[in-house]
């Protein structure tokens, strides 16, 4: 038998939002791993530690969550009027299966921060104080993001007294602004601001799809069981509520033309997303802190990778923003005459404020961008270990 030392791989371990993801430069890579294909998969599945059927990382990088089990791959950008290319993975715990059919926008906050730091950046456009827009092409999607960087003494602050509910302490602010996140296309990518369709064991229903940020099937709470206020225990330990909602999740697959058969949506765990609204209530979040429904404009609990997410993905809160802004969808329905000027929702964790510009053109509404406010920080760097 023989052994091989294990490999070592310059990495950074960061937070961004609500997630936390293993950041590499392409060109760090192994070669065989700098091209996208089952090389690169197998090294980025070891580094996280999956398939893990005990559910824990215990042999690797990942956290055994959904926010916590992501890979984020950087290198400069050779388009024109961008400084960085992002490639997102959403790594499955307990599955050999990377999904790159998505963003997460929650990590986009720690992009811009990495891209500074690791020479991804012309210098020039670096300030020696105040911020850097950071021009993000983020590959897997094929959309421009602006991250606004704070900078102090040329370097990026980090530290700073902004709060972000589903983080335990503050940090610097930094501003996303997700540019004409849906493209060409329309927001709405059946036509219809709410369509119906058929699942077993829960009748035909109601649904919102929202191509915006990642796609979403957005559903009425009450249609599905749900109050809205739920935490995430209610859901995540209900092993036959979490299959059903896995079914109602493959069918608004089918239903928005993302996969063909509903057992394609096995291999497809990060797109879409399933989320449920509805009008303000109180709660008490996560934290412990009561959520006053005169605070907020609606309520909005999403999935994300088979279990309900700890706060809201920053991608799924691009589409919540772009659904409230689009007269008659249910999000729009849920916020009612709040969804003008942007909203407020609530979400496990706490509460979440986002923005969107849309506009109707020939019958179909498209968006013009989406601002939220995260931030990012670098919990660990130098490198990572792989068996070889």
């Amino acid at each position: 038998m023989i052994l091989r030392p294990q490999l070592r791989i310059p990495a950074t371990y960061m937070r961004g939002g609500t997630s936390k993801g293993v950041f590499f430069r392409l060109e760090d890579l192994p070669e065989p791993a700098r091209q996208p294909g089952p090389q690169r998969d197998a090294l980025l599945l070891r580094v996280i530690g999956s398939p893990d059927p005990y559910g824990k990382h215990t042999d690797g990088m990942g956290g055994a969550t959904s926010s916590t089990s992501k890979t984020v791959i950087l290198s400069r950008s050779g388009r024109p009027d961008h400084d960085v290319d992002y490639r997102f993975g959403q790594v499955s715990i307990d599955k050999p299966i990377i999904d790159w059919s998505g963003n997460c926008g929650n990590l986009t906050a720690a992009v811009g921060s990495f891209a500074i730091a690791n020479g991804l950046v012309d210098a020039d456009r670096i300030p020696d104080n105040g911020i850097c827009k950071v021009r993000i092409w983020q590959a897997n999607i094929e959309k421009t993001i602006i991250a606004h960087v704070p900078i102090n003494n040329g370097e990026v602050q980090e530290t700073g007294d902004f709060e972000l509910d589903g983080v335990t302490f503050p940090a610097a602010e930094v501003r996303i602004d997700f540019m004409h996140p849906t493209g060409d296309e329309p927001a709405l990518p059946t036509g219809n601001p709410v369509d119906e369709f058929n699942v077993p064991g829960f009748g035909r229903i109601l649904a919102s799809f929202i191509s915006a940020g990642i796609p979403t099937v957005f559903v009425n709470a009450l249609d599905i069981g749900m109050t809205g206020t739920e935490l995430q225990s209610a859901v995540n330990d209900n092993s036959e509520l979490l299959q059903r909602l896995e079914l109602l999740r493959a069918h608004g697959a089918v239903a928005m033309g993302l996969i063909e058969q509903l057992d394609q949506a096995r291999h497809r765990q990060h797109t879409p997303k399933l989320a449920w609204v509805a009008p303000p209530a109180d709660y008490t979040a996560s934290s412990g802190r009561p959520v006053s429904a005169a605070d907020i404009d609606l309520n909005v609990r999403a999935m994300s990778m088979g279990k309900l997410h700890h706060a809201m993905m920053g991608t799924a809160a691009v589409a919540v923003a772009a659904a409230a802004a689009i007269p008659d969808t249910l999000v729009n329905r849920a916020a009612g005459s709040a969804a003008e000027g942007g909203v407020r929702f609530g979400h496990p964790s706490g509460t979440l404020e986002v923005g969107a510009s849309v506009v109707e053109e020939n019958g179909l509404w498209r968006v013009e961008r989406v601002s939220m406010s995260r931030s990012a920080r670098v919990l660990m760097e130098g490198w990572v270990r792989v068996p070889g």
